[in-house]
């Protein structure tokens, strides 16, 4: 069989025409060699939008298996399963527009170093394929000209790529019969044959090697026994915030229309992370900061903040129950809208298909449809850039939500809690929190103190690892450093029941010390029996069965450590039942030797 894993995306942002088909999709409906295409796995799709899989085919009866990955994402969301996709392809496929500049400089910069460490010195064969015709013409060569060079990719900055990664270098104007199927399939094809000969001759080795010998042979090492798999839990980030705008928890802003019927309340750091409209609203930023009159314009002629709104605060500092802003929506036609407009952006801010229909099934006349569609365009714009339908429709737009929330992660704008932690203080966002954590979401929301206090104190973990649990909660995403601050994180996800988190802690450890080689495993100081302890005492199930499971395959290196005797007796008996090697080997390789020397023969091996 042949893996190949294709990673970017083939259309340009200028494009309008999302119905055109990707280049390995092209590649497997034209090829002659290609046969029986299986693209049922492509179901898979509406589950996880970042992978497209196909099966079909080649050369006859060669499996050939595709796994098309269009969004950059997975790297930052999901390393485990990046570093596995690349770990496990014979050929790796990197795509991009010659059209997109921005998407280029960001894959040159972000993600071909980290393609660069997963291979690892592989010697695994990779394609880059720059694709479409520049809409600038033909670039200028002359080094002190830059009029191709802000829009469009030039064969030179793709040549230095594939040099930087030792890749071939491909051009595809357009993904016709030529580019498609002979040229770029002519490439791929005498890759696979080389992946197929180099299969092949592994396979002749490994043969060669276990031919019986007439010889008495050592008795054979069995492999020892695979090791549990712990898969990674999908993301709720996107529902979490979406459920937190339908439960209306920690509120602190509503909207009205002018004669104040109806009323519509939000969140402002779930705002203020989407757009700059409403930094500029709620005072986060002022028009100074934000360099673009049409925003400014769109913030004053949309919105207004009712004089005398904030409602009065408690002596003692509690939250007010009630939203403490009031907010006028001018437009009413928006107005109306407003709520179809807010579960867009608590979900994502990227199914803008979805929101068109809401919108379509609400007002019905095409223009005033349009209107409201510009102004929503208008909130999502991004200073100095003009918004375009495609960009509303990719997967840019969430993955700036998701990014963007970090800029409200510790610091005090909009905070409304502050958690006191070793004599530190650090601020957050009730809202974020409530979302994101069920465990906070009982806490104030319930009949608890912190309900009622500004001021929340913290026990049994340390400011890092708070922290670090924070950003997770904001962003969706965490980097331990070491296996001890993984451990320490895992602990405080228990603590608040932060599951995913867990499983992403578990992940990390169990990555970690797979990746350690038996002589640092040897002369490590890190106790493997303590992580053991502590997985079972914060019920990581998961963790302790696979820690066991560790221990008994090396049980050479650890039943020399002190901290082995630690083990109760259930888990030393478990480890001696799965010892690797076992008793038995031990045995009749002590009884092969005796033969050999009773014998006075060579051994077969030495």
């Amino acid at each position: 069989s042949v893996n190949i894993v294709a990673f970017g995306n083939e259309r340009d942002g200028f494009s309008e025409d999302n119905q055109q088909p990707s280049l390995m999709w092209s590649y497997l409906r034209r090829s002659a060699l290609i046969s029986q295409i299986d693209n049922s796995l492509s179901a898979s799709h509406v589950r996880n939008p970042v992978f497209t899989d196909y099966q079909a085919c080649v050369f006859g009866n060669v499996s050939l298996m595709v796994c098309d990955c269009p969004v950059w994402d997975i790297f930052d969301s999901d390393w485990y399963t990046s570093r596995s996709l690349i770990g496990g392809a014979d050929i790796i496929v990197i795509k991009y527009s010659v059209n997109d500049k921005t998407s280029f400089q960001e894959l040159k910069d972000s993600y071909i170093p980290m393609i660069k460490k997963a291979l690892n010195h592989c010697s695994i064969p990779v394609i880059i394929s720059a694709i479409g015709a520049r809409k600038n013409g033909v670039p200028c060569t002359c080094p002190l000209c830059t009029s191709d060079r802000r829009s469009c990719v030039t064969t030179s900055e793709g040549v230095q790529l594939a040099k930087e990664l030792g890749a071939t270098y491909l051009e595809l104007h357009t993904l016709n019969d030529f580019y498609v199927q002979k040229y770029f399939g002519g490439v791929l094809e005498y890759f696979m044959i080389q992946s197929l000969n180099q299969k092949s001759t592994e396979k002749m080795k490994k043969r060669k090697k276990m031919q019986k010998c007439h010889r008495v042979q050592p008795p054979q090492l069995e492999q020892p026994e695979k090791m549990p798999i712990l898969k990674s839990e999908a993301s709720h980030y996107d529902a979490d915030l979406h459920n937190l705008l339908c439960c209306c928890q920690c509120a602190d802003v509503a909207f009205y229309p002018e004669d104040f019927s109806t009323v519509v309340e939000a969140h402002r750091v779930i705002l203020c992370s989407v757009s700059h409209v409403f930094m500029l609203l709620f005072e986060v930023k002022s028009p100074d900061d934000i360099h673009d009159a049409s925003i400014v314009q769109m913030a004053q002629s949309l919105f207004a903040v009712e004089m005398g709104a904030a409602f009065p605060r408690d002596p003692c500092g509690v939250p007010p129950c009630v939203p403490s802003l009031r907010v006028v929506v001018k437009d009413s036609i928006f107005c109306s809208c407003l709520p179809d407009i807010l579960c867009f952006i608590y979900s994502g801010a990227f199914q803008w298909e979805r929101l068109e229909e809401d919108i379509k099934k609400k007002l019905k006349d095409p223009e005033k449809i349009e209107h409201v569609l510009e102004k929503v365009k208008c909130i999502l714009k991004t200073p100095g850039k003009l918004n375009t339908v495609k960009d509303c429709r990719s997967h840019q737009i969430k993955r700036l939500y998701n990014t963007s929330l970090r800029l409200f992660f510790n610091t005090p704008v909009l905070a409304d809690v502050i958690f006191k932690i070793q004599g530190a203080t650090v601020p957050a966002h009730r809202a974020v929190l409530v979302a994101r954590c069920e465990v906070m979401a009982a806490m104030f929301n319930g009949n608890y103190l912190e309900a009622n206090s500004i001021l929340v104190p913290v026990y049994g973990v340390s400011k890092d690892t708070f922290l670090s649990f924070l950003e997770y909660l904001y962003t969706d995403s965490c980097c331990p450093a070491s296996i001890l601050q993984a451990m320490s994180l895992l602990i405080c996800a228990e603590m608040y029941q932060v599951m995913r988190l867990q499983h992403i802690c578990e992940l990390y450890i169990i990555t970690q010390l797979q990746s350690m080689p038996s002589r640092e495993l040897a002369s490590t100081s890190l106790s493997i029996v303590s992580l053991l302890k502590k997985a079972k005492f914060h019920n990581s199930d998961c963790l302790s069965t696979w820690l066991l499971h560790f221990i008994a395959t090396n049980y050479l290196i650890f039943s020399q450590k002190p901290e082995f005797q630690d083990l109760s007796v259930e888990e030393r008996n478990f480890v001696e039942m799965h010892r690797w090697p076992s008793n038995l080997y031990l045995k009749q390789l002590a009884d092969y030797r005796n033969y050999i020397h009773s014998q006075k023969c060579h051994c077969t091996v030495m």
